[in-house]
């Protein structure tokens, strides 16, 4: 392998192909704010996700706060909002931000997804909908859980920002829920420079979400029904500016769109790519020290993700060292930095924590690690990287 060898996170996720498509877009003169090709792109994102709509938005992170903010408009205030300690700060924060509660239920080794047992037990009268979060490229659900959500009439919020084109029985994740957040951040899937989707097959959930996207506005419902219902309520109101409920701007805009249109077309294609770069990693991973007992059933993998198997504070500290050395760029904890109940926000808002109920989220936070996955990821690099780290 080469001297001068470095591995970062992400490499060529905006193409030549994408800025010459773009630069052809520009040189038009088009209008720049939201506008035909942001139409364009939710339409061919539902098409392929396998849903009836899509709200293209300014990010994963507004795709969050957006979903809760539409759960507490269609179905009531306060109650319980079942999340994993691992996940993206905005999944938790986007519940407190809209004043639900966060009930944390620990991860399983085997698709670093809440516990399917555990949320099935911590579900009450309370609790207002599950937010699960699909980690990096892992499907977290099985039939007990969709089956008993169903059963109690609770909703399930998929967060899939990092695990587009995932599937669970031959259905993408992302077409369960009630609704579902998709990221198009540089280092995701495929990306719009920033950008983020929500989806749901729900037409009454569609409209207030598209009001909630632009500052609630009955304008901007897609629904002519819908929108006069809403206008013929307020006859002292302009038609053009009513605001029905407290809200934001997160739109997003046509150069977004753009990329987003072109880089669809390659995305499975890339899902491939990735899903059999990890096999050849834990293929060639030393599985005594490291966990490589995963459950690559439906998986779109996003990084190439490891752990210890023992908490070993010496090996790990050895191991960042060594990969410093090499200059191959990780991230410890793997989504979101680790354990969000040990982060300062979650302390402001709950206090300490019971730690120890979440023992495999913390054995992550301390002890596991993503490195970069990408399409371009050649063989032999894969098995150079995995050559460094069994070689401690």
């Amino acid at each position: 392998m080469e001297t001068n060898f470095s591995h970062p996170l992400m490499e060529n996720n905006i193409t030549k192909e994408d800025i010459s498509v773009l630069i052809e877009f520009l040189e038009t003169n088009p209008r720049l704010t939201q506008s035909d090709n942001v139409i364009k792109f939710e339409k061919s994102w539902s098409d392929w996700l396998g849903v009836k709509h899509s709200v293209f938005v300014n990010s994963g992170s507004s795709a969050n706060l957006l979903s809760m903010s539409a759960l507490k408009e269609c179905y009531g205030e306060g109650g319980e909002v079942i999340v994993p300690p691992l996940t993206w700060v905005s999944d938790i924060a986007s519940v407190i931000q809209t004043g639900f509660t966060p009930k944390f239920v620990d991860i399983n080794f085997m698709n670093l997804a809440m516990d399917i047992d555990s949320i099935i037990e911590n579900l009450n009268d309370d609790t207002r909908c599950v937010f699960l979060t699909h980690i990096q490229g892992f499907n977290g659900l099985n039939d007990r859980l969709l089956t008993e959500l169903s059963k109690r009439n609770i909703p399930l919020i998929e967060d899939v920002c990092e695990s587009h084109g995932a599937v669970f029985k031959s259905r993408k994740l992302g077409s369960f829920g009630l609704m579902s957040n998709f990221s198009f951040y540089y280092a995701h899937h495929m990306s719009t420079i920033e950008g983020g989707m929500i989806c749901t097959n729900d037409d009454n959930l569609y409209e207030v979400l598209r009001m909630l996207r632009s500052h609630g506005m009955t304008r901007e419902c897609d629904n002519d029904i819908y929108r006069k219902n809403l206008e013929e309520q307020y006859p002292d109101l302009n038609e053009k500016f009513i605001f029905t409920m407290p809200s934001y701007n997160v739109r997003n805009n046509e150069i977004g769109a753009v990329l987003g249109i072109n880089q669809l077309k390659r995305l499975d294609e890339n899902v491939e790519k990735r899903n059999l770069n990890y096999k050849i990693f834990l293929d060639n991973i030393d599985s005594k020290i490291y966990f490589t007992e995963f459950d690559l059933e439906g998986q779109s993998n996003y990084g190439l993700n490891f752990f210890l198997r023992e908490p070993d504070l010496h090996l790990r500290d050895k191991i960042e060292q060594i990969m410093t050395n090499h200059n191959i760029e990780y991230r410890r904890g793997s989504a979101g930095g680790g354990n969000q109940l040990r982060q300062p926000y979650l302390k402001k808002f709950l206090g300490d924590s019971n730690l120890q109920n979440y023992p495999n989220t913390d054995h992550i936070h301390h002890f596991g690690w993503y490195i970069g996955n990408y399409p371009n990821l050649e063989r032999k690099k894969i098995e150079y990287i995995c050559q460094i780290l069994n070689n401690i």
